[in-house]
């Protein structure tokens, strides 16, 4: 038995291998509880919407890669007069936005107003000359479609040297979550000097926010819809969908965790980016 100080010493990869399956008298979420850790989406269940709704998240996932500017609107005229679906503006809206947490980029300035329930830190990227790794760090979440039912992947990446630095699956967003890949990679790799994000609320959250001003990091935020703010972690989720995810579609999370995590070694060791 570890006592706390010990356990606090040990990494968030080395109290994920703690994590007994079949533990007699602890199940999975009351182990990664006592570990202090996010539950790892190698052992949640795929999230599940409708048959018609997985099959239009799949189509406008694609669509997406190759039309970022489309948003929900243009997304559903191009659902309903091209693809010949029958299917409402509520719908396309509610999988969209909520479930799948696209949003439209747009080239030119950022004119949106600052919301009113969140702080929104001011973007620092604009003009920076990024020279070295551990300057600038980026994070940002995607939706991964399987065989059957769909998970959400969330990635840091280093800017200077474009590697991932930590991953996680779930199947869904919460802040906590991101919070704990974000704290692998500090453990693993040290502190960037600035922290980039999207508005995302589980970026803009005081979760996620305090803990990365408490590290003693600069905190940058992408201007709504602007169309290179996160560009290479934009390039990174095409890269992994069009040579992997779409390619190799997954039964079940144990062989879609294993699947990413081989193309992110290739990515990361072998890839030329």
């Amino acid at each position: 038995r570890l006592s706390k100080k010990k356990l606090a010493m040990k990494d968030v990869a080395q109290r994920r291998k703690m994590v007994e399956r079949q533990h007699a008298q602890l199940s999975i979420v009351q182990q990664c509880m006592l570990l202090g850790i996010h539950r790892s989406g190698l052992y949640y269940k795929p999230a599940q919407e409708s048959e018609l709704n997985e099959e239009l998240m799949r189509l406008m996932d694609a669509h997406y890669l190759e039309h970022p500017y489309k948003g929900a609107p243009r997304m559903h005229t191009w659902l309903t007069k091209d693809m010949g679906y029958e299917v409402s503006r509520n719908r396309v809206d509610r999988l969209y936005y909520k479930v799948m947490g696209l949003r439209a980029v747009l080239p030119g300035p950022h004119t949106s107003k600052r919301a009113k329930d969140h702080p929104v830190y001011p973007y620092l990227l604009r003009d920076l000359a990024i020279t070295h790794a551990n300057q600038v760090w980026a994070t940002d979440i995607t939706y991964i479609p399987m065989s059957k039912g769909f998970m959400y992947l969330v990635a840091v990446i280093d800017l200077h040297s474009r590697m991932v630095l930590s991953w996680s699956l779930s199947n869904t967003m919460e802040a906590g979550w991101c919070v704990d890949v974000v704290r692998e990679a500090i453990e693993r790799y040290g502190k960037p000097a600035i922290f980039n994000t999207d508005q995302g609320a589980q970026f803009t959250s005081a979760v996620f926010s305090q803990f990365i001003l408490d590290q003693g990091i600069k905190l940058s935020m992408d201007g709504k819809g602007r169309a290179t703010d996160n560009a290479f972690i934009e390039r990174f989720w095409r890269s992994l969908k069009y040579e992997h995810v779409y390619l190799y579609p997954c039964q079940d999370a144990v062989g879609l965790y294993h699947g990413i995590n081989e193309y992110i070694q290739y990515y990361n060791e072998r890839r030329r980016h």
